[in-house]
């Protein structure tokens, strides 16, 4: 994940305590930060924008990715082939998050796969709806909290045979969930929901050794934020950050082997904000 080569770092107190600590972790970690060899990860909404980059950057890392999709299925295959071409393991799993038993069949699919181990859930997989308050219909509502929330809810509780000492459960927030923007109250409230997942969550399954923790992106181009193609988004986005371009999945996927690594052994219960210094 972090290459380090040729990097200088200042480190002051670096003698003692968290200095020194942090120091060895520089020299340590120069080559690579996030060693995940053949720790077994399911990424779901695997095979386009964030989902797709968190698996690729997973698998880079040495994890064994299972790629989930529902309907792009050509996209999870190409996705699959990268990963075995570069030297990778993955393998591509279907199930239609929507349908009140799609966790539950996901999970099987995966326990059947997985032989008794998985080591990181990325429960990414998630659909967006912008309309005006008075717009929404129940219909769609109840959609955006079936893939949203309850698929990732059931998800966990049908994978906890197979998650043990030392996994990760990596929900996807979102900046919307602390801050309003546009005519998505709805998907906001349902990132709000995953924020409240992660913190109950955390700490029922923390005494198993389980970390459980969110990342939540702000604007980034994918086919789920159409609007940051259009110029007036772009400026709308450029006004809000403090880093001045929209992001790219692939700014947001390092971040899962992070957390998912030793490294972030003590990082559990918390919203990741990967949002380019959104609204400050």
């Amino acid at each position: 994940m972090a290459k380090l080569e040729g990097k200088v770092a200042v480190i002051t107190g670096g003698t003692t305590g968290m200095g020194l600590a942090t120091a060895k972790l520089f020299v340590k970690e120069g080559a690579d930060m996030a060693n995940l060899t053949n720790r077994i990860a399911l990424v779901t909404g695997a095979s386009r924008g964030i989902g797709r980059a968190a698996a690729r950057s997973l698998a880079q890392d040495g994890a064994r990715v299972l790629v989930h999709y529902s309907r792009g299925r050509e996209e999870a295959e190409s996705l699959v082939s990268e990963i075995r071409r570069a030297g990778g393991y993955a393998e591509p799993v279907a199930a239609d998050l929507a349908a009140e038993d799609g966790a539950h069949v996901l999970a099987e699919k995966v326990r059947k796969i997985v032989d008794g181990r998985l080591d990181i859930l990325v429960a990414n997989a998630g659909i967006s709806k912008s309309v005006p308050i008075e717009a929404l219909s129940v219909e769609d509502f109840d959609r955006l909290f079936a893939v949203n929330v309850r698929a990732p809810y059931f998800l966990v509780q049908q994978l906890l045979p197979v998650l043990g000492d030392g996994s990760n459960v990596i929900f996807v927030s979102s900046l919307v969930a602390r801050s309003a923007a546009g005519t998505i109250a709805a998907y906001a409230a349902t990132k709000g929901a995953i924020d409240t997942l992660v913190k109950h969550f955390a700490a029922a399954l923390g005494p198993r050794g389980i970390r459980v923790n969110a990342v939540a992106p702000g604007v980034v181009d994918t086919e789920m934020s159409s609007f940051a193609h259009t110029e007036s988004g772009r400026q709308l986005t450029m006004s809000m950050q403090a880093l001045k371009r929209v992001a790219t999945p692939d700014d947001i996927g390092g971040v899962f082997p992070f957390l998912a690594s030793e490294a972030a052994r003590w990082i559990t219960g918390h919203i990741i904000a990967v949002d380019g210094g959104s609204k400050l």
